[in-house]
This record gives structure tokens, sequence and C-alpha cells, in this order.
């Protein structure tokens, strides 16, 4: 089943939005699949690691993550090593978790299915 968070649009986050409550969080994670919080260096951020069979295939989907945060004008970090890709969803402007990260985790786990 598809999260209703890959229908939505990222929006435009200024630096008083707010980060997202504990509340909230729960209720976005229960729409991922194998996604994390951790704070790194004082901000919480969505993180998730994606396997692959070599490095042409993780550097594929590299680029292809990179096709959506273009898109959604949210980007990530993403590290990319021979047979798989990290990504580290975050709203670098707030320095935490809005909506958007979410969006854009559940675009990354659709996107992952689509390449499997």
């Amino acid at each position: 089943m598809e999260s209703k968070l890959c229908e939505k649009l990222c929006q435009t986050c200024r630096t008083d939005s707010a980060k997202m409550n504990a509340e909230e969080k729960a209720k976005f994670m229960q729409e991922l699949s194998g996604w994390r919080i951790a704070s790194l260096q004082g901000v919480e951020q969505l993180i998730k690691e994606f396997d692959f069979s070599n490095f042409e295939d993780a550097l594929q989907f590299t680029n292809r993550v990179a096709e959506i945060a273009q898109q959604e004008g949210h980007h990530p970090a993403l590290v990319t090593e021979w047979g798989k890709v990290t990504v580290h969803w975050w709203t670098h402007k707030i320095k935490g978790l809005h909506l958007n990260d979410f969006i854009c985790a559940a675009k990354t786990d659709k996107l992952a299915r689509e390449t499997d």
C-alpha cells in the first residue's frame, strides 16, 4: 500500500516554520518503512539505507533521488557507496524535521519499489 504522503508536494518552508512535534512524527513514521529518526550534530533527520547489487545501480538510484529533490525543491544528503545509498532528509532552514521530509522519504521509498 502506497503512502498518502507520496501524493503531497513540498511546501515552502521558512526559518520560522515549526518543527514537527512528537505526535506528528509518530503519525507520519507509520507511513514510512525502514526509516529511522536520528539526531546528528543536534539536528533530527530521517535516515534510511538502500541496498543494491553493485555501484552502478546505487549511483542510478542516487541520481533519481536527486531528480525528486529538484522537483520538490528540497534536498537531502546522499551517501553513495558500492551497493548502498544512505539518504538523509531534514529541513535545513529549521534544523529539524518538517512535513516536507516525510513527503520526500515516502517518494524515495516509492522510487526504491519501482527500481526493484
